[in-house]
């Protein structure tokens, strides 16, 4: 494998440690003028400033990459996604426009119901290929990990069908992809005032495949008010983590239902979304040390009031951001949008938002001692980004500054 040295980076900028950052201890990030990487085999040898690098490091032994001007952060994670589905519905985008709400819209068998009946018709090779498209539009946004979920299934084969896509692209494809399971997105139309029956059908019949086969590292479900119920959510959740899987919810999106507290009390790797969190379940969050992530963009496109990040971060949780893309409420996977939205409306610092997009990310992922630093002996997953500061992150608003990807230590093209 090729040895890699980056030099003379204006500017080198990562938060540190091998779990999540908490708290305020989000602004803290380690800044090297004159930066330099040594990569090899994969994995970061060696961190510091150009002239500590050369002291120890010959050039002739390594490719060489000159970031003279030009800034290094590590890799994005976007750790909230619902790549792989079917078809689209721009016009129940214009429906919210003109004041529809989005449970008005699922009511009238719009919203999920719309994506499971064009996901279902999908076959294994249609999902396959816009998945290649769309995971090359996030490297392009310099994102080298995503989680995927499925969830537009919501029947045995189709919910299968869609993990084994993403088991897919995770092998051919430079971005990792993390696979989640969200086979209770909603109740699908054949178990409709059904719902317990469904979570039975699910825990008895999909669960046992999607873990006997590994399809899956976690498992999610829509915890929210006419969709899963906290009660039914519990029983999927426990009944998942008994079968191996780690967990994950969307909780309190649109109700402040208590989905932060059950993801306290389950342990989660991460409760998303939190627009109507508590402040109980914020404290609780914070207390368990649950990742908090956060999705502005899904707010943007909802025309809803934004997470409360501020208020999270004071309160110690560690907050991390993700894209939330998906055919229906927030069809972007623009990180330059969300950058600018976090700090503009969600008043996150440029260190928070960074933090939160790289390392605690990760941690929502089970990968922080992995990835999201750059740091020696993690692996090489970096950003070479336009610009002399990670600043203009947010600075240069919604503008695309990443130059170069570097994925385990090699340089892709976006």
């Amino acid at each position: 494998m090729t040895k890699l040295m980056i030099l003379h980076a204006a500017e080198l900028a990562t938060p540190e440690g091998k779990t999540a950052v908490y708290g305020e201890k989000m602004n803290h990030l380690k800044v090297i003028h004159d930066g330099a990487v040594v990569i090899e085999e994969g994995l970061i040898k060696a961190v510091g400033t150009t002239g500590e690098i050369l002291k120890n490091y010959h050039k002739p032994q390594h490719k060489v990459i000159d970031a003279a001007g030009r800034s290094l952060v590590p890799g994005f994670v976007d750790s909230h996604t619902h790549f792989i589905f079917g078809g689209y519905r721009p016009e129940e985008f214009f429906m919210r426009l003109s004041g529809k709400s989005y449970m008005e819209i699922m009511k009238a068998k719009g919203g999920i119901e719309n994506t499971v009946k064009a996901t279902r018709k999908s076959s294994f090779d249609e999902l396959f290929q816009s998945g290649i498209q769309r995971l090359n539009s996030m490297l392009s946004f310099g994102v080298t990990t995503v989680e995927g979920k499925s969830g537009y299934g919501l029947d045995l084969e189709t919910e299968i069908r869609q993990l084994k896509v993403m088991k897919k692209l995770n092998e051919k494809h430079s971005v990792d992809v993390v696979p989640t399971f969200l086979g209770a997105h909603a109740v699908p139309p054949e178990f409709k005032g059904h719902s317990s029956e469904y979570i039975d059908f699910i825990i008895s019949e999909v669960l046992p495949q999607v873990s006997d086969q590994n399809l899956a590292e976690f498992c999610d479900t829509f915890c929210e008010k006419g969709v899963i119920s906290i009660d039914h959510s519990r029983r999927l959740l426990s009944a998942a983590r008994n079968m191996g899987l780690d967990l994950k919810i969307h909780a309190d999106e649109i109700e402040q239902l208590g989905g932060a507290e059950l993801a306290a009390e389950l342990g989660a790797a991460s409760a998303d979304h939190l627009l109507e969190a508590s402040d109980e379940g914020i404290v609780r969050l914070a207390e368990k040390h649950i990742v908090a992530t956060l999705l502005p963009a899904t707010a943007f496109c909802l025309n809803k009031r934004y997470a409360s990040a501020r208020r999270m971060i004071d309160h110690g949780c560690a907050v991390a951001l993700a894209s939330d893309f998906n055919p229906g409420s927030c069809f972007t996977d623009s990180i330059p949008l969300i950058f600018s939205l976090a700090c503009i409306y969600m008043k996150m610092s440029g260190e928070e938002a960074l933090t939160a997009f790289t390392l605690n990310g990760a941690a929502a992922l089970n990968r922080a001692d992995k990835i999201g630093s750059i740091e020696e002996g993690k692996s090489a997953d970096l950003l070479i980004l336009k610009y002399p500061s990670y600043k203009y992150l947010v600075y240069n608003t919604a503008v695309n500054i990443v130059d170069q990807v570097i994925k385990r230590g090699k340089l892709i093209t976006p």
